[in-house]
Parts: structure tokens; sequence; C-alpha cells
């Protein structure tokens, strides 16, 4: 095998592109933890792919370190983390909540940086392991109505290139990936007159199995994936 992780946790697992990543992963003899609020949801998953799951709040700094803790104590070290939670509060501004922007803000942001934070930890004194995380266009373009997301995924960007400039120097991979156009699901299939206007979560996944491929004296730290017919 030439893949080179064996060890594998995704925060914020659910359907679409985390569940692509996690059978991708799965298929070449990676060991999967999935992590979610609501694990009952990821039983379909789990039996496609041997996971193991763990319930766990993204924003709780000691759920999170005590996330690392049990998969480390059941699967290993994680070589690769993947950060996939996202949370929206749609509506124009002068009507947000200022609850809901907040609860917007820390799933989006500050759950990836305490992910990040916990999979540095322990990747740094190995000096090798990937973490991968899923922005969206948001991550370049605030759109109206849309600007809790929009400062989320703005700030997971950051993260994103504040990590890689720090970690990479130490042998971990960070990259972030701008999920540029809707993603295909049961609930959203391509329109019959426009194939593959939307991104198949499979073909997704396959671009993060590449770039974890990658040898570190060519590592990308950002991807852009769009459909073939999508504006940009």
């Amino acid at each position: 095998m030439d893949f080179p992780y064996r060890t594998a946790l995704i925060v914020g697992a659910g359907t679409g592109i985390s569940a692509s990543v996690a059978r991708r992963l799965a298929g070449l003899g990676v060991k999967v933890a999935l992590a979610a609020r609501n694990v009952q949801k990821l039983d379909p998953l789990v039996r496609d792919t041997g996971a193991l799951t763990f319930a766990a709040d993204a924003v709780d700094p000691h759920a999170i370190e005590s996330l690392f803790d049990q998969v480390t104590a059941q699967l290993g070290e994680p070589e690769v983390v993947v950060y996939n939670a996202g949370a929206r509060a749609h509506g124009p501004i002068a009507d947000l909540d200022p609850v809901a922007v907040q609860n917007s803000l820390a799933i989006t942001a500050f759950g990836a940086f305490l992910v990040t934070r916990q999979a540095a930890k322990q990747m740094a004194p190995r000096g090798r392991g990937a973490i991968l995380l899923t922005g969206a266009t948001a991550s370049v373009k605030g759109f109206a109505h849309s600007a809790a997301f929009a400062m989320g995924k703005f700030a997971l960007r950051g993260l994103a290139q504040s990590a890689a400039r720090e970690l990479g120097p130490k042998g971990i991979h960070v990259a972030h990936f701008i999920i540029d156009g809707a993603v295909r699901s049961i609930k959203r299939p391509d329109p019959a007159d426009k194939p593959d206007s939307t991104l198949d979560p499979d073909a997704v996944a396959q671009s993060y199995i590449d770039v974890l491929r990658q040898p570190r004296s060519a590592w990308s730290q950002e991807v852009e994936l769009r459909p073939w017919v999508e504006h940009f």
C-alpha cells in the first residue's frame, strides 16, 4: 500500500463529503474514527466502513481533549484529522439572533481551532501527520444573508494558513479545501438537464486522498473544488 497514513479521525462526521472520505480511507486500510454530536445517525456509515464512533461536542475544549484520548486508546493516535463541522445562521444582518451567530462561529471556527490544537499536540512529537479543514465558497466570498457563515469560514481559512506555516516545517501537512458549489445528495440530485452540475462527494473525497498522498516537497495548502459549470 502506498498510502502513508494508518489512522484517521473525522470530526463533524455525517453524510456527504465526510462519509465519502471515511469510505475512501477505510478502503485503503485506514482505521477510521468518526466524531459527531449524534452518533446514531452514523450507523449506516459504520456498517460500510467498520469505523468507531465517538460522541463529542466540537466547541467544548475538554470534550475534544477527551475525544483524542479515547481515539488514541482504541485506535492509536490519529495520523489524519479532518474537520468537517459547520453551522449556518441565515438571514439579514439586522434580524440575526446573536446567540445563533455565536453558535455558528463556535462550530465553524472555534471548534476547528480546538481540533487543530489537539492534533498538533499529538502530531508534533512524531514529526508527521495531516490536518484537513473543509471550507466552502464562503471561505473567500461573503454572500448576502450569510454573514455568520462567511465569518466562520473566513476564520477557518485563516486558521488553515497560520497552522500550515507553523506546522508544515514540523512535518504536519495542513490543507484547506474550498468546496465551491453545491454538494450532490439524495435530496439534492443533479438536474436532468445539467449533469455534473453539483459536486460529487466521492470525487471530492478522492481529492482529499490525493492531497494526503502528496510528497512533502510539493504539498498543497489550499485546494478549490467546483463543478465544471460553476461561476467564479
